[in-house]
């Protein structure tokens, strides 16, 4: 038996170490391991509850909304705050074009290249990959004359020596499957997304101010002013703007996005049954389509155990808890009990080897992400969460995308508890959002129509309306997954704050039972041809879109102090 260990694993945002074990050409047990550690919950202690999302929103860059909104939503749960229907149209615009745009950024700029050897695409034949392409779609970047330039432009590249991104991976490794035609298609449609990404998120610039980090969070609503009267609001202008965004968003994942995913699936049918992990799911479902707090969502919360569709349990947070056993941290009352986020601690306690090391201590702690349990279970979350859930909960068009995209695969049901699943999911969780965007569009532009204009509730805006101490949880379907925030808040000021986010979820180590995350459970049996070069290995663990720095981020060992930030 050999251990090989992948650090850092590349593609992701944030710090990540996998160590495994492999035997007979399988792997046969795997640690997932975060090298960061996250003070974010510390820097909020006695701060104005208000401010919070400002803070909690520089957890990431990648995703740069989830935080705010989660944030938003955990004070407003606290404090009692109802924001009107314009600010519930305005997130919801938001929120979903972020995912639209992550999971395209997901698929071809860092996972793509698990599939796609991008050396093969030098030795394709430009013909051949337009007619590949016209049978697949009616894009219309698809002409012979096309994907020679793409070839030069690489070529271009590789005789200079500057392949970028394109220039640390597995080249030429035998787990490759695509024929060079369609290396070179998934190579052109990799250069057109980069494009196309800083297109559609420009709808954050209208409604936020910018991206990434918008500006226009508010607890109670949102600061964004609409009135189709003044220039310097969201008006009919900024309304047809976005209407185009959208539409090119949708146009872009019907004929680009989707029919790649099922064309580079096709060759790799065999990932259906690998990666499957811990079979558990969790989703605190996404959005709301009316105001209050037990509002519909348009995609449900739910609970899904051992692989069972046909029950979807309803959510209970109080079942919540984190365990430390295995993770640098230490909880007053002993490691060995999980506790619940709104009673959470983050007291940090390295005690891992100096730098540079061979190997972790995994019989002891071993990363820097604590370790989330549902009713003490592990849970997967994500867009294979969100799918599953939504399909057991009888959504019309994730059940017809579903059987749509299994049809075209010739795989049953099963197939979507893998690797393939996992990203096949995530596509159809994109569709299923382009296409409900201009709808929420439609709402926000109707209510202009009719001179509701609200976009705050000032109720209670001010500290003194508040309880004198109160706690609030939020919760969020962020790109990766489920997303929760709980807040504790005495005489206006945050006395606790605690975040478990998705890649805690996923990429949690072992907990006091010894069960393994996420992550540790689904690299178990994956093939490894080589493990020089443990390509495999990446394949699962990129499918969950590993994002580290939300769960993580850089502390000094010796305490000490690397910068002060004063607010004047």
């Amino acid at each position: 038996m050999s251990r090989i260990v992948i650090d850092p694993v590349t593609r992701i945002e944030g710090h990540l170490r996998i160590e495994a074990e492999v035997d007979g050409g399988t792997v046969q047990n795997a640690w997932s391991s975060a090298t960061m550690f996250r003070g974010i919950e510390l820097i909020l202690k006695g701060r104005d509850p208000r401010d919070a999302w400002a803070f909690t929103q520089r957890i990431c860059g990648v995703c740069t909304t989830v935080h705010a909104i989660t944030s938003i939503r955990a004070v407003e749960n606290a404090i009692g705050a109802q924001p009107p229907p314009n600010a519930r149209l305005l997130r919801n615009l938001i929120m979903a074009s972020q995912m639209v745009q992550d999971h395209v950024v997901h698929f071809y700029h860092l996972h793509a290249l698990d599939w796609v050897d991008i050396v093969s695409a030098l030795s394709a034949n430009p013909a051949a990959t337009s007619r590949l392409a016209q049978s697949i779609s009616d894009w219309p970047l698809s002409s012979a004359s096309y994907f020679s330039a793409v070839k030069d432009r690489v070529q271009k590249f590789v005789d200079r020596g500057q392949l970028g991104p394109f220039a640390n991976a597995y080249w030429g490794h035998p787990a490759y499957r695509l024929p060079p035609e369609a290396n070179l298609l998934a190579v052109a449609h990799y250069l057109e997304a980069l494009d196309w990404q800083r297109e559609v998120i420009k709808i954050h610039a209208v409604l936020g101010g910018k991206n990434p980090h918008l500006q226009s969070f508010l607890v109670g609503g949102m600061a964004t002013p609409i009135d189709p009267d003044k220039q310097a609001s969201i008006n009919m202008t900024s309304i047809s703007t976005m209407r185009e965004l959208i539409r090119k968003a949708l146009i872009f994942v019907e004929k680009v996005y989707i029919p790649d995913l099922l064309a580079v699936a096709s060759f790799y049918k065999e990932w259906a049954g690998y990666g499957g992990g811990v079979g558990n799911f969790l989703v605190y479902g996404e959005y709301p389509e009316t105001e209050g707090a037990n509002a519909p969502l348009f995609l449900p919360s739910g609970v899904i155990r051992d692989r069972d569709l046909s029950t979807v349990e309803a959510l209970d947070p109080a079942k919540i808890t984190e365990y430390v056993t295995h993770s640098w941290y230490e909880y007053e009352g002993g490691d060995q009990d999980g506790l619940h986020p709104s009673r959470g601690e983050t007291k940090p306690t390295y005690e891992g080897p100096e730098p540079p090391y061979e190997w972790l201590d995994t019989d002891g702690k071993y990363s820097w992400l604590k370790a989330p349990r549902y009713d003490g279970l592990p849970m997967e979350v994500g867009p294979l969460a969100r799918m599953l859930v939504a399909y057991g909960s009888g959504h019309q068009r994730v059940r017809e995308l579903v059987g749509y995209v299994l049809g075209q695969l010739g795989v049953g049901p099963g197939a979507l508890f893998s690797t393939l699943g996992r990203v096949a999911a995530r596509g159809i969780e994109t569709l299923v959002l382009a296409e409900k965007l201009e709808g929420w569009l439609d709402e926000l532009a109707d209510n202009m129509g009719r001179g509701e204009l609200a976009i705050h509730d000032n109720s209670k805006w001010q500290p003194s309306s508040w309880p004198r101490e109160c706690t609030g949880a939020g919760f969020h379907e962020a790109p990766r997954g489920a997303l929760g925030h709980w807040v504790h808040i005495v005489n206006g000021e945050i006395a606790n704050y605690q975040c478990v986010v998705p890649s805690t979820w996923n990429a949690g180590p072992r907990d006091a039972a010894g069960q393994r995350g996420p992550y540790e459970e689904a690299i178990v049996g994956t093939p490894v041809r080589d493990p020089q070069q443990p390509l495999e290995i990446l394949r699962t663990v990129h499918s969950f879109d590993p994002c580290i720095a939300c769960g993580v981020h850089v502390v000094d060992r010796t305490g000490r102090e690397l910068a002060q930030v004063r607010i004047r």
